[in-house]
């Protein structure tokens, strides 16, 4: 039975709604959740930009679901804070956290004042923040001097069994770059021959651990408002690298998208008022070796989604939402 997913989107959803969105998606049969983590939306309309940190801690809290999370180490983020904030929730929900570390987006990071480096520079950085992070979810005390600087920093409170670090990718050459340090790889719906190339090319170049893969999709019982939600929200995520990585704002996106068709996004979103071509759709993606699949419903509103899917297309996949629990008399 794959693992199927909710993705929280705190760039466009207020993270009070996204706490009771993964909550319900918990109680319609989702069994895992994963979150963005961005200081900025993607474009203006999307308009929010919830503190992912913050917010895992709640959720976590509040359901029983094992959570991922995507962060970029380096610029606005020391390595160091984030080595502490990953052993906090590894040492308070123990096997139920996993991080997948990545080389940032310009539109997130250049709020520092610091220059914008170029990919190989970005890829060199975050080798290094990697191998940080490790040595202190490791227990050892470390200092560094680099592309980022640590002086003696050593995490006390840490996990019994340190949560794994997944490489993100949306490239064949991030994937096998990824494969010696990561523990899994996560990447986004692409054509199925480029998420073949890629995962060979992890595997071949030494990846080890799960496979995983976030899907966006745009449901309405209505197909035109399917495609029209899609369009409003997720018209400026249509861009391959490096347009993707450089630019850096809302704004700029915007101005990005201004020619952006509809028909366009549908190469970026499953879009379908259909709710059997979604099952269909996803168990093509199982097919192709993903465990865990991450459903990001590009809409605001998550809860006629999260219901639909619930009900009609997880238990196609072989996901049912656990039985009510049962009053013990007492």
């Amino acid at each position: 039975m794959p693992v199927i997913g909710f993705h929280n989107s705190h760039e466009q959803v207020h993270p009070a709604a996204l706490l009771d969105a993964v909550r319900h998606a918990e109680e319609v049969g989702f069994t895992a959740a994963m979150c963005s983590d961005h200081l900025t939306p993607w474009n203006p309309r999307q308009g929010e930009s919830g503190f992912a940190w913050s917010w895992l801690g709640a959720a976590m809290a509040t359901t029983a679901l094992p959570f991922g999370a995507v962060n970029a180490p380096g610029q606005r983020y020391h390595p160091v804070i984030v080595a502490q904030a990953i052993a906090t929730l590894g040492a308070m929900f123990p096997g139920r956290f996993w991080v997948a570390l990545g080389s940032g987006e310009a539109m997130n990071e250049h709020v520092t004042g610091d220059k914008w480096p170029r990919k190989e520079v970005r890829d060199a950085r975050l080798r290094e923040c990697v191998a940080i992070i490790r040595a202190l979810l490791a227990g050892e005390e470390v200092s560094h001097e680099g592309l980022v600087t640590v002086d003696r920093a050593k995490v006390y409170t840490l996990p019994e069994q340190s949560p794994a670090l997944i490489a993100p990718a949306v490239s064949v050459a991030t994937a096998r770059n990824g494969a010696d340090w990561a523990d899994g790889l996560v990447t986004i719906n692409q054509p199925h021959d480029k998420l073949r190339e890629m995962v060979a090319a992890y595997r071949d170049a030494g990846g080890r651990g799960k496979l995983a893969l976030q899907v966006h999709v745009s449901w309405d019982p209505d197909a035109d408002r399917a495609l029209g939600m899609a369009h409003d929200q997720w018209r400026s995520n249509v861009f391959p690298p490096p347009l993707c990585w450089d630019l850096d704002s809302p704004e700029a996106f915007e101005q990005a998208s201004a020619h952006v068709t509809p028909e366009d996004v549908t190469g970026a979103v499953r879009v379908s008022a259909d709710l059997q071509q979604h099952a269909a759709w996803l168990q093509e993606y199982v097919d192709l070796g993903f465990e865990e699949i991450y459903l990001h419903h590009v809409g605001v509103e998550q809860r006629a989604f999260l219901d639909a899917f619930g009900e009609h297309v997880l238990p196609q996949l072989g996901v049912t939402a656990p039985a009510p629990a049962v009053a013990v008399p007492r």
